[in-house]
């Protein structure tokens, strides 16, 4: 008997992180849409929410969903008049195309060094957190590594802030597997201590002894690898999300030097093939 897909518990729903392939849809959104829906994807997740009406008609005829989108992250992380209005924009446009979620997926260097930065963009994203709930919309944090290192008292780290201040009725988590154990962490563990409250993943894979590394700007392009391709324990990783109720999972590679043919490799890792 064959052995089980490895994705199996979310093939039939499993996006892209259109991050992957910026460049190809940079020169054509249509070609590099149907790419995606060639190699075997069900839906996209978008960089950016207020660009979506650019991809809603493609996406649509070629039957491809979109159920998350990225916020403009400084929206949040720098907040202003101006920012608060593109929030409330937001909202209403992922409402009118019927987005599941928005995610706040960065914070820039300068504005997350010190405790009470961190403090800061919890309590941030809690409030706009309740500003999406009201809207029927679940706001996701999409971290990276930096938050993983310790912060100026020398022991506290940004993580564990946001561990305890999102308020888990109104923020979830999308957890990046590749950030986490570059971070230090263990995604399994991870996923784990965070039952219940990780509502989407992004699933990427690491190049075996690549050191730990707290800052996502210094990452060299070869440590980004194919699912499968590199040392993480995707399998295990893949049933944790599964047994700790994750709902969505999106394929994600930083830098490749052919996306395209990486992100049909990844697909066709999780549907059991070499």
């Amino acid at each position: 008997m064959a052995a089980a897909p490895i994705g199996k518990h979310y093939l039939g729903t499993i996006g892209l992180q259109v991050w992957t392939v910026r460049n190809q849809l940079d020169h054509d959104i249509p070609g590099t849409l149907r790419a995606i829906k060639s190699a075997g994807y069900a839906q996209i997740e978008l960089m950016r929410t207020l660009n979506a009406r650019d991809f809603l008609p493609h996406a649509r005829e070629l039957g491809l969903g979109i159920s998350s989108a990225f916020i403009d992250w400084d929206a949040l992380a720098q907040p202003s008049p101006d920012h608060a209005a593109a929030l409330t924009e937001t909202v209403k446009l992922a409402r009118e195309i019927g987005l599941k979620y928005l995610v706040f997926g960065y914070i820039g260097k300068g504005s997350r060094e010190t405790i009470a930065q961190m403090k800061g963009h919890a309590a941030a994203a809690n409030a706009y957190g309740r500003q999406c709930r009201d809207a029927g919309i679940q706001l996701c944090y999409h971290h990276h590594s930096f938050e993983f290192a310790p912060l100026e008292d020398g022991r506290t780290t940004g993580w564990e802030i946001l561990v305890h201040d999102l308020d888990l009725d109104l923020v979830k988590f999308e957890l990046d597997v590749f950030w986490v154990a570059l971070g230090g962490l263990d995604p399994v563990k991870t996923l784990q201590d965070l039952r219940g409250r990780v509502a989407q993943v992004h699933l990427k894979d690491l190049a075996p002894g690549t050191p730990r590394n707290w800052d996502e700007g210094a990452m060299p392009p070869e440590a980004f690898k194919e699912l499968g391709r590199g040392g993480l324990d995707l399998k295990k990783i893949i049933e944790t999300c599964a047994t700790t109720k994750v709902e969505q999972c999106h394929v994600e590679q930083d830098q490749s030097p052919d996306p395209l043919a990486s992100i049909a490799t990844s697909l066709q890792y999780l549907r059991g093939g070499a």
